[in-house]
């Protein structure tokens, strides 16, 4: 079997690679994203392996349909780039990675948090100028604090793990509680506007669905503790960014860390630095000192790619035999 693997990254093809090693998968490895563009791309495959910023819409799957694809791979857990009803119709299997490491994004949600608030990155810029001046860089203990978590799902109950690990109160809001779970953990669930109140530290981890476009707008910002900060290594759509550089502007938030952003697409991922920045959203986001921003890397430890890539092969490869893939929560 033949598949086209899109975005590929020089990361992807290591541990593709070494995954599919002594299988028939044939592996064409693709820098460009999916779209309708680069579609014609994938003649002559079989299958296509994509990522969280290929576009696979109702007109692209029509046309992989069209070139005999019977596979759409993602080797991500989102699938909210891809048509799902479209790939049903057309008999086209999808499948995804559910569950890499939800410890590599719990672990980066909490380094983004502890380096905006002991100014580590600022810190090192410093001493790499021999400036050893400590001003401006008071952060406060994490000890005592009250977290809110946003999402329970394996992500959202590690972080919430991690921080009381710090000694930190942990409130949490979930449409789907875990009452068992939040006892044996010391967790209490709420309300989302009593979290974002009550909270000194808002995480989330939600998925992105409509009901979840948009969850931090100014209304919910308005009702966030004064000073509080904000990390998002979920999806970027989860907020609204204009809304977010108001309430920043007017000095209500603390902090904000991200590793995504809702206009990530075309930017996140790629080398930038020759070029002025056309998103004036993201710009002006940038120039904030409060602000920390990483390009969507919380998923990139080596014990991640390695599930990620074996997940992804083992799901292309049963697909080609006509076996069920080792997850089926998309074939409707």
């Amino acid at each position: 079997m033949i598949c086209a693997v899109f975005d590929a990254k020089p990361y992807d093809r290591e541990f593709l690679t070494r995954a599919a090693s002594g299988t028939a998968l044939e592996l064409r490895f693709l820098e460009f994203r999916l779209g309708q563009e680069t579609v014609f791309s994938a003649d002559g495959a079989q299958g296509v392996c994509v990522f969280v910023n290929d576009r696979v819409d109702r007109p692209v799957v029509e046309s992989l349909a069209e070139k005999g694809i019977r596979n759409i791979a993602l080797r991500c857990a989102g699938f909210n780039n891809v048509d799902l009803e479209a790939a049903k119709e057309h008999g086209i299997t999808v499948t995804r990675v559910p569950a890499y490491s939800p410890y590599a994004v719990a672990e980066h949600t909490v380094a983004l948090l502890m380096t905006l608030n002991r100014k580590i990155h600022r810190a090192y810029n410093r001493v790499r100028e021999q400036n050893f001046s400590l001003n401006g860089l008071v952060g406060f203990d994490l000890h005592g604090k009250t977290v809110g978590i946003v999402g329970t799902g394996k992500i959202g109950r590690i972080t919430a793990s991690i921080f009381r690990g710090f000694g930190c109160r942990v409130l949490a809001q979930d449409p789907y509680e875990s009452a068992e779970w939040a006892a044996e953990n010391g967790v209490t669930y709420t309300s989302l506007d009593e979290l974002l109140a009550a909270s000194d530290i808002v995480s989330l981890h939600s998925p992105l669905f409509p009901e979840t476009y948009h969850l931090l707008d100014a209304g919910r910002f308005a009702r966030m503790k004064r000073g509080a900060y904000l990390i998002n290594t979920s999806r970027g759509k989860l907020v609204d960014t204009a809304a977010l550089i108001a309430v920043l502007k007017s000095g209500h938030l603390g902090g904000v860390a991200l590793d995504v952003y809702e206009e990530e697409e075309g930017i996140f991922f790629e080398d930038h630095s020759g070029h002025v920045l056309g998103d004036d959203i993201l710009a002006r986001l940038l120039t904030f000192p409060n602000v920390l921003v990483t390009s969507h890397q919380a998923f990139l430890t080596e014990e991640a790619l390695g599930e990620i890539a074996r997940v992804t092969v083992e799901n292309l490869t049963r697909v080609a035999e006509g076996k069920a893939p080792l997850d089926t929560t998309l074939l409707g």
